[in-house]
């Protein structure tokens, strides 16, 4: 989103392959209405005789750094064009995505009944990974041209691990994690691994919340095979944080092996590229939701335990 990206950060500055979870509700009745504005269909089929049209529109688009000549050629960039192109391909008919942000706002209002659904607008970014959702409470920004598939020919460059989650299907879940992170959630009592853990884990239960029909390794961004990796491993995983005596760890280091983005987490082990990355992550999942299965509190109340409390009241035991 290079040529729009720095001025809309600025704007906001101001204004499964395994079993799913059993969050379903009912949200027939709570009521949503929003817009959806193809800013990449506009952008890219118009002529120079109706720019001006367009940006009486899409104003906050057209900053005065973006003169009518910039515009224009980039409309007619031959590469822009066939980027846009192929964008149309997978998202010519937005209806199936948005029947998904529906159902996405109305779990939210049912969680925050004080939530507006924003007013989406999709466009393209030269497939800016950063910019991929952008959302500042009455507007969510959509980077089409990041959800092509992970196997299209743009996405040749990244890793693996990347692209895996440059999917139609991978769509609704940053949206969701854009929204979440922009909510008031736990924070680590202290520095230990464990808290950090646990107040990951929370994040991905408000997913759980708001995404009960998406399949688990799609909320968690791993492939399906490393995601049944987790499932066959989770007692491995919490025996060897035990004996490593990790948990109550502030060593820094353990975020880039166990919490951060990854190809795949670091035991130091032949067994490591079989793993994904952020299986810190993912073991904290497993606690909220052990949390949550033995205590009768709601997701309002999780939103308000501090880790401590949450982990001691877990009675986690990993699967065997």
């Amino acid at each position: 989103m290079k040529f729009f990206i720095g001025f809309l950060l600025v704007l906001c500055c101001f204004y499964s392959c395994s079993k799913q979870n059993n969050q379903n509700i009912d949200v027939s009745k709570v009521d949503v209405n929003f817009k959806v504005n193809r800013f990449d269909i506009d952008f890219y089929t118009t002529e120079a005789k109706d720019l001006q049209q367009l940006k009486n529109k899409y104003a906050v688009f057209f900053p005065k750094e973006i003169t009518d000549s910039i515009a224009i050629a980039k409309i007619n960039s031959k590469d822009e064009q066939e980027l846009f192109a192929e964008t149309q391909k997978v998202y010519k008919d937005f209806e199936p995505i948005k029947k998904q942000l529906t159902s996405l706002f109305k779990h939210v209002k049912y969680y925050n009944p004080k939530f507006k659904s924003p007013k989406v607008v999709t466009m393209l970014t030269n497939i800016d990974y950063e910019s991929r959702v952008v959302y500042a409470d009455s507007l969510l920004i959509l980077s089409l041209d990041v959800f092509l598939g992970k196997n299209h020919p743009f996405y040749n460059d990244y890793p693996n691990y990347i692209k895996e989650n440059n999917t139609k299907e991978h769509l609704i879940v940053d949206v969701a994690n854009t929204i979440i992170a922009q909510q008031v959630l736990p924070k680590p009592n202290d520095r230990t691994f464990l808290q950090k853990m646990i107040a990951e884990g929370v994040k991905l239960y408000v997913l759980d919340a708001y995404l009960p029909t998406v399949a688990n390794h799609l909320k968690f961004g791993a492939n399906p095979d490393k995601y049944n990796w987790l499932l066959a491993n989770e007692e491995q995983i919490w025996s060897y944080f035990i004996e490593k005596e990790l948990l109550f760890s502030t060593d820094t280091k353990l975020n880039s092996r166990f919490l951060e983005t990854a190809p795949f987490s670091k035991f130091y082990s032949e067994q490591d590229k079989l793993s994904p990355g952020k299986v810190g992550v993912w073991v904290g999942w497993q606690i909220v939701r052990s949390y949550m299965k033995h205590n009768n509190v709601s997701l309002q109340e999780l939103l308000k335990m501090n880790t401590t409390d949450l982990y001691s009241k877990s009675k986690y035991k990993p699967r065997k």
